[in-house]
């Protein structure tokens, strides 16, 4: 798989009589993760170089700050995240829990922090 994915990629959505499924990555390499943020905290703002990550948010009360943008997405939203774009989840007042799909190269020394609550390094772990 290419690095550097910009588009995000199709999703299927399909219908069955008993309720219906969407297919994020159908047989392409891609990284999934469930993060969970506790509640008042918050990840690095950060970019990364190599990959792009789609989120589905699976309860409210996140905030999403992508690039300038600070979004209060609401449980099923899907939130897409360009390589190289600045972004940080963030919970509010209970733990938040969201679905990540990366495209691309996933490393942990991909990562570029632009604010760290916790002082951790600029880049990498």
């Amino acid at each position: 798989m290419e690095d550097n994915i910009v588009e995000k990629p199709e999703i299927s959505r399909v219908e069955r009589p008993w309720g219906r499924f969407s297919q994020y990555a159908f047989n392409q390499p891609v990284t999934v993760s469930l993060m969970t943020v506790q509640p008042n905290q918050r990840l690095s703002l950060q970019a990364h170089a190599n990959r792009s990550e789609l989120w589905i948010v699976l309860d409210d009360s996140a905030v999403v700050q992508v690039g300038e943008q600070v979004l209060y997405p609401k449980q099923g939203d899907e939130i897409w995240i360009p390589a190289k774009t600045a972004h940080r989840l963030g919970g509010q007042d209970r733990p938040v829990r969201v679905l990540e799909v990366a495209y691309g190269n996933w490393r942990q020394d991909d990562i570029t922090r632009y604010e760290d609550d916790y002082q951790r390094p600029a880049q990498g772990e």
